[in-house]
């Protein structure tokens, strides 16, 4: 139980919230909602436009700050603004992912003008982060001081399609097309010229196969949009049932992503029974585990031939039984740091100190 005199007022950052909210965002936010970290009084702060996210950012969060001494602030979204930095630990920043300074190259301009230099300054001066992931939280490591305290705060995985009651993928039929799921917004950093790479190469190899996107136009250019090839369908948004339907009818779920904090759409398919197909790497190591059959992107012949093995040999369904004891083991892992993440509010830094596992260490 939580005490009256150990209760917090907590600010949440929610300025840069307009309009259609990413699945990362919900997740962030439902992490530090005021149903999440009853009994605290949580106050979600607004904007209502640019003009005013920036000065919320700018000035009226660290203004806040001055006037109240006990509060905690936290930036579960846009990183913090330097004055905001200068409250020290009672700044927190929660990270998905450290794009903003180590892949410069796939930036918007606005992102390069505004967001990377206040999330470089933060990296380097602030003393308290959540991060999505281990990997995330190894790689904020790398700028950040050595007495900062990095630690974890994975999120909840929901079945926020309504998966759960699907018998799971399509069963794949020798002759018939195999069918590639793909989800997220279509912007450099999925590389999805990678996953259209891949799925010509099984139809060059003799297995038909189609690739099927789901998400919307981001920033970028692609020319694929303009000129997709036959086996290539673009879904645009889809609500959950239409999302749910598609699933039903496809064989596995493609990543062809060249980062990611953390991956959401992984474990939200694996609560269907999806196979998942993603690329080599440390976070999706670390999200899916055994559950996950790992490729390279970048050669599509040898990512092919991998996939038609596992078509062949039986090892997609084996995957496939793996896909919701995985969001499971996730969601424990969630869970254990939510609670941690609450007893830190009440305690402070000692917290974490029962635990080492919780944190990650310099």
């Amino acid at each position: 139980m939580t005490s009256a005199s150990d209760r917090r007022r907590i600010y949440v950052d929610q300025t840069h919230l307009r309009g259609h909210v990413t699945g990362i965002e919900r997740v962030a936010m439902e992490l530090v909602s005021s149903q999440t970290l009853a009994p605290h009084e949580v106050r979600e702060i607004r904007s209502s436009g640019l003009a005013s996210l920036v000065a919320w950012q700018q000035v009226g969060l660290p203004a806040l700050g001055l006037a109240d001494r006990s509060a905690l602030f936290v930036f579960p979204g846009f990183p913090p603004g330097p004055l905001s930095v200068l409250l020290g630990e009672r700044c927190i920043t929660y990270v998905y992912d450290t794009f903003l300074i180590t892949r410069p190259q796939e930036l918007n301009w606005k992102s390069r003008v505004y967001m990377a230099p206040s999330f470089r300054f933060a990296a380097r001066f602030g003393q308290r982060f959540l991060v999505i992931s281990r990997t995330t939280g190894a790689a904020l490591r790398a700028f950040c001081r050595d007495d900062a305290l990095v630690a974890l705060l994975r999120p909840p995985v929901r079945d926020v399609f309504g998966l759960a009651d699907m018998s799971g993928p399509a069963v794949h039929r020798p002759g018939d097309p195999l069918r590639l799921l793909a989800v997220g917004t279509i912007e450099p950093r999925k590389d999805y010229p990678a996953a259209i790479a891949i799925v010509a190469a099984l139809n060059a190899a003799g297995m038909p196969a189609e690739l099927h996107v789901v998400g919307r136009t981001g920033w970028g250019q692609h020319a694929f949009l303009a000129d997709p090839p036959p086996f290539l369908t673009l879904h645009g948004y889809l609500d959950d049932a239409g999302l749910k339907a598609l699933a039903g009818r496809c064989h596995l779920l493609i990543s062809t992503s060249r980062a990611e904090g953390l991956g959401l759409p992984l474990l939200e398919l694996q609560h269907g029974g999806m196979p998942v197909v993603a690329p080599e790497g440390e976070v999706f190591a670390e999200v899916l585990g055994s559950s996950g059959l790992f490729i390279a992107p970048d050669d599509p012949g040898k990512a092919a031939a991998t996939l038609i093995e596992a078509v062949r040999t039986g090892r997609l369904g084996e995957l496939a039984a793996r896909a919701r004891p995985n969001v499971a083991r996730w969601n424990a892992l969630a869970g254990a740091d939510a609670e941690r993440f609450r007893a830190f509010l009440v305690r402070g830094v000692e917290a974490y100190a029962d635990d080492p596992e919780a944190v990650v260490g310099p």
